[in-house]
């Protein structure tokens, strides 16, 4: 019986994971709710949890209007960059020697970041956790 159950949710796993992937892909879900629905299908509970984190991460990244709009705000601020050993990897947080800066409201983002520049990169971060949302290039 064990075995059967494993069987069938392996089974279910292989079916849900492609079309979990092509809704994400063809913008039908987004964010950390189109993260969660996809790690439910292939995961379960586990998979809704660890789905929503990485689809949050995803689902904040800024257009190319908007990562401009900060990049340019960033380069007048002038502010110093921090060197840190490990690498910045969206959906992490920064160390808490890593100091910062609001993105001020007339920047026109949608939602209340802030920035720092990490090893000569500007990096959006969610202030409540310090969570890398973007790396702007």
């Amino acid at each position: 019986m064990h075995n059967r159950v494993l069987s069938s949710a392996a089974t279910l796993a292989v079916i849900a994971l492609p079309l979990a992937l092509a809704a994400c892909q063809s913008g039908t879900t987004a964010g950390a709710a189109g993260g969660a629905v996809t790690g439910a299908i292939v995961g379960g509970p586990i998979g809704a949890a660890v789905g929503g984190v990485a689809g949050a991460a995803v689902g904040t990244a800024l257009s190319p209007e908007e990562s401009t709009r900060v990049q340019s705000y960033v380069v007048t601020q002038r502010r110093p960059s921090i060197r840190v050993a490990d690498e910045v990897v969206v959906g992490q947080p920064l160390p808490p020697r890593v100091r910062l800066y609001p993105v001020p409201e007339r920047v026109g983002l949608a939602n209340p970041y802030s920035y720092t520049v990490v090893n000569d990169r500007t990096v959006l971060v969610d202030p409540q956790t310090r969570t890398v949302v973007q790396v702007i290039e």
